[in-house]
């Protein structure tokens, strides 16, 4: 634990609610920006003002406490202002990847059975093509709002510009309790659907107050993220910057030439990266950028060693490991005095992690095993998968979270990925499920079997490959294939790698052996897409 950082305010269990805590930001720091976008900057006071035109909204539409409210937007100020006009309202948040559209997005708002849905123009016609795919599935579906202002088939409440939102007085209680679902992140199933990650107002405090210990937050740093707000890493930055007294930049997206640039112009100190980004940066022709910033520490999860040295002399950034999902919190990081590069680090404070075999005994020290996690704190994890209980007791089970990740840890107590023990995948920090890549591409005429699994990427993390079987007397060129996958597929998750087979290799039940098609990769005859230079549009 890193003392000197810890929060000079720690709430009580009642006080780990969004609105107590933006409450006690305005009560202590009145002026201080907490969030800012570009050239826009507002407060705490900004947040809220502009959260109860949201939750004015949701009321006047018969929401009610619980309901969900899904929303799809890029990285922009009013996916804060929904969360906290959520949080007044006592409703759940339900944000969306960017990318999703169809039956998969279809998915999300059948299975969270959202009753409005927050878009932007840009993105309207994503719900088009998510109600083309399952009309009949989204009849709790009652309006689409548009945040820029247009129709969609009900119109949105006129907004009030932040700063020009009435203030109400500081209100001493909030709604709610700090163990209320605040939002639902889906996140990639493994041998299904994808779940949908309940998680508590608490469970995002300590989300927040945790990486403040582990990163080494203050009161006078600047936090910049591009990674996605419907991630649980860059939400929980929000969080850091409004616990430590900080203040959160927002950037667009990652750009690997105006990286360095947007750290200067937002007079940052603390970023954050995913593994896949750092050889993407270090890629780049290095100039005067990469060192005029003020960027002291990035945190980059599942950053390979060999790159950790060069990148340090480079840009003299440090870069800390660590591990945490969205059902669980950060719970393994790289001591700031202590880096190892390689490894993820050692478990934190409040928080307790043991390596198990398939009967959850606990291996010895150096053996390779699962990953299971528990906390200390109650409501510090996440509360369960939304309306999937044999799912949320099968990761539970025994009390103990199962991450599916198989990992050593050595005699020090520091600990090591190794691989996934579940059947998904991860791409450039997107976690893909390999069933819904799977149930797009064999719904194509000419396929008859398809077994979607993880290939080593040339930068990090995975790339996605698909083992194809075609219909008897049936053919089709690879590029059609992707062609059909591009309006059915969220960009990240179309295959790369294509390989036609007679037959899958598959156990005597008829289960597809997936670890054969993985130890195999890529064979000569695998098509890669990368050769072909033709562009996924996002």
């Amino acid at each position: 634990m890193n003392v000197k950082n810890l929060p000079s305010w720690l709430p009580s269990p009642d006080q780990r609610h969004l609105i107590a805590l933006l409450e006690h930001r305005i009560q202590t720091m009145p002026a201080t920006v907490l969030l800012a976008h570009g050239e826009e900057k507002y407060t705490a006071e900004d947040l809220l003002a502009a959260g109860r035109v949201f939750s004015q909204a949701f009321r006047a539409k018969g929401l009610r406490t619980g309901d969900r409210v899904a929303l799809q937007c890029a990285n922009r100020p009013e996916f804060v202002a929904v969360l906290v006009g959520c949080a007044l309202s006592g409703l759940v948040l339900v944000p969306i990847n960017t990318a999703s559209r169809g039956s998969q997005l279809a998915y999300y708002l059948k299975n969270s059975r959202a009753r409005v849905f927050i878009s932007e123009s840009a993105l309207l016609n994503h719900i088009a093509s998510a109600q083309m795919a399952e009309a009949a599935s989204l009849e709790n579906l009652e309006a689409i709002w548009s945040l820029d202002g247009g129709e969609a088939n009900s119109p949105l409440p006129q907004l009030t510009p932040f700063h020009d939102a009435p203030r109400a007085p500081v209100q001493q209680a909030h709604p709610g309790h700090a163990t209320d679902a605040a939002i639902v992140i889906y996140t990639s199933g493994t041998s299904g659907p994808s779940k949908g990650v309940i998680c508590s107002h608490a469970q995002l405090y300590w989300w927040g107050h945790h990486s403040i210990l582990n990163i080494g937050v203050n009161a006078q740093d600047v936090l910049y993220t591009c990674l996605p707000l419907f991630h649980i890493n860059a939400l929980n930055t929000f969080y850091q910057a409004l616990l430590a007294g900080g203040r959160m930049v927002i950037g667009a997206k990652f750009s690997v030439s105006r990286f360095f640039n947007d750290l200067i112009a937002a007079e940052a100190t603390v970023t954050f990266l995913l593994g896949a980004m750092v050889p993407m940066l270090l890629s780049r022709n290095a100039d005067v950028s990469e060192r005029a910033h003020r960027v002291r520490v990035a945190l980059a999860p599942g950053a390979l060693a060999l790159h950790y040295e060069q990148f340090v002399e480079r840009t003299g950034i440090q870069v800390l490991d660590g591990f945490g999902s969205t059902e669980s919190n950060f719970v393994i990081c790289t001591p700031l005095d202590q880096p190892r590069p390689g490894w993820m680090g050692k478990v934190a404070g409040g928080f307790q992690a043991r390596v198990v075999d398939e009967f959850d005994n606990e291996v010895p020290h150096g053996t390779p095993g699962e990953l299971i996690l528990r906390n200390d704190e109650p409501f510090a994890f996440a509360s369960g998968y939304f309306e999937m209980p044999e799912k949320t007791g099968e990761a539970w089970r025994n009390l103990w979270f199962h991450t599916g990740d198989r990992v050593l840890r050595d005699e020090d107590g520091y600990f090591r990925f190794l691989d996934r023990m579940k059947d998904s995948i991860r791409r450039r920090g997107e976690n893909i499920s390999s069933y819904e890549v799977e149930q797009v591409v064999s719904a194509h005429p000419a396929v008859a079997e398809v077994a979607a699994f993880a290939v080593p990427s040339e930068l990090a993390e995975d790339e996605v490959m698909c083992a194809v079987v075609l219909r008897e007397g049936e053919s089709v060129e690879p590029m059609s294939l992707i062609q059909w996958c591009e309006p059915r597929l969220p960009y990240f998750a179309i295959p790369r790698f294509l390989r036609f087979q007679k037959e899958l290799p598959k156990t005597e039940n008829g289960k597809v052996q997936k670890y054969k098609l993985r130890a195999e990769g890529r064979t000569a005859d695998t098509w890669d897409l990368a050769t072909t230079g033709h562009v996924i549009q996002r």
